[in-house]
């Protein structure tokens, strides 16, 4: 958790082969899990939130097939230190064929 914004791009760019000015929101966690930045390009600039839990983790992808994009709920979700995946949340429509 050490890096700045110049060196989350270059992670962003070369680990992960996207665009640091994309309209994403790029996410970074610490070892001990309980650390987040978020770093994200305007259009003006690039914007980096980092925040710490007081107690608990972050639920984070442990290998490559665990990641995913996130709906601005389970973003909202995962800042807050919650699960990603709510049991009772309900779930967005999707378009039916058979109407």
């Amino acid at each position: 958790m050490r890096k700045s914004i110049d060196g989350l791009m270059a992670i962003v760019r070369t680990t992960f082969e996207m665009d640091p000015y994309a309209n994403a929101v790029y996410l970074f966690c610490g070892r001990r899990s309980d650390r987040i930045k978020a770093l994200h390009f305007e259009k003006d600039g690039f914007v980096m939130l980092y925040k710490r839990l007081d107690n608990g983790r972050y639920q984070w992808p442990r290998n490559a097939d665990e990641v995913r994009t996130l709906s601005r709920q389970e973003f909202r979700w995962l800042l807050e230190g919650l699960a990603v995946e709510q049991p009772k949340a309900i779930k967005p429509a999707t378009k039916n064929k058979d109407f």
